[in-house]
């Protein structure tokens, strides 16, 4: 969507507007939702960071989805000054001045690769992270960074984020701070559930395993219920294997499961490398044993979705393709 077709909805007469879901866990969604909530979505962001009218904004995001579409609301609801510039991978690759950003995890750790970017980066004063996980690599880097860096925490449903954490500074933190008028609680499956009436109508039940911090109201994300896999009678979180990997695999990677007759599932590694048995011995090395992919699989290039999440059930339909052109039976794939 052009941002000026985006404006003109926003200015017209109707009360909803159409966003589209990321498509991380299946297919892209349409959803209608209500003007006012996302009205009130960009108040608890303009206030928690307290961002003040005026100030300029860069949306490096596509307006096709809800986290491009808010930085706009953002803008026009607190008076800020944006700049919109088509989404690439290295949204600060031209100088300007600006006090507030959105980013996705791969347009920041691209932007740290090249020194002016990075002075860049540090000279803007609120920057937030979504559209994916910040991995613990890319949350070490910016650990040692003043202004404000953010990773945030919300989807299509709750208009963007309900909660942030801090990447930067002495304050840099492991745990989500939900917004005021938000509580956070956890179901009998060990996931969030989000109450956030003036964002969502309805209480929310997330797929997210949550674990919360002492005071009751801070949490961490171990990993979604659907990425576990079941394999001989052991939970493996997803997640926790890609966490371990994620420092000492140089080509691009993902997890997934597919189907095994002796463990019911079974981990799969998909790689970008062509040096399987490489792959292979450096997760015997760093993952528990009952962790280690049963198959690894080279593939052109690890599927994403438009917003920079690994796209967990295309990533699954191609280990399974892969291993039948194996010759695998259906009853191990």
């Amino acid at each position: 969507m052009d941002i000026q077709d985006f404006i003109d909805s926003w200015a017209d007469s109707s009360p909803t507007i159409t966003v589209k879901t990321s498509g991380s866990t299946g297919t892209p969604k349409l959803m209608h939702v209500e003007k006012e909530r996302m009205r009130a979505s960009a108040r608890m962001t303009c206030r928690f960071l307290d961002i003040h009218p005026g100030e300029r904004a860069l949306l490096c995001l596509s307006a096709d989805y809800i986290a491009g579409k808010m930085m706009v609301v953002r803008a026009l609801e607190w008076g800020l000054h944006i700049t919109a510039i088509p989404p690439t991978g290295h949204p600060l690759s031209r100088s300007g001045d600006y006090d507030f950003v959105a980013m996705v995890p791969l347009q920041v750790w691209n932007t740290l690769q090249v020194d002016e970017e990075r002075e860049r980066l540090a000279a803007i004063r609120n920057i937030i992270i979504g559209g994916g996980a910040v991995d613990d690599t890319l949350a070490a880097a910016l650990r040692p960074f003043q202004n404000n860096i953010w990773s945030t925490y919300g989807m299509t449903e709750t208009l963007s984020h309900i909660a942030m954490r801090r990447l930067s500074g002495a304050s840099a933190s492991e745990w989500y701070t939900p917004f005021d008028g938000v509580s956070v609680s956890a179901n009998a499956e060990e996931c969030l559930v989000i109450h956030a009436p003036s964002v969502c109508p309805q209480v929310l039940e997330t797929r997210d395993i949550v674990s919360f911090h002492p005071d009751g109201r801070r949490f961490k994300i171990l990993g979604r219920k659907d990425n576990v896999i079941c394999s001989g009678g052991l939970k493996i979180r997803i997640e926790d294997v890609e966490r371990l990997l994620q420092p000492v695999l140089s080509q691009p990677f993902c997890v997934t499961s597919c189907r095994d007759s002796k463990l019911g599932s079974c981990v799969v590694l998909l790689t970008e490398s062509t040096d399987v048995r490489q792959v292979a011995d450096i997760c015997k090395t760093v993952l528990p044993r009952y962790w280690n992919p049963r198959h690894v699989v080279t593939i052109s290039r690890i599927p994403m979705t438009e917003t920079g999440k690994i796209a967990r059930a295309e990533a699954q339909r191609l280990a399974t393709e892969a291993l039948f052109s194996k010759g695998l039976s259906p009853n191990d794939a």
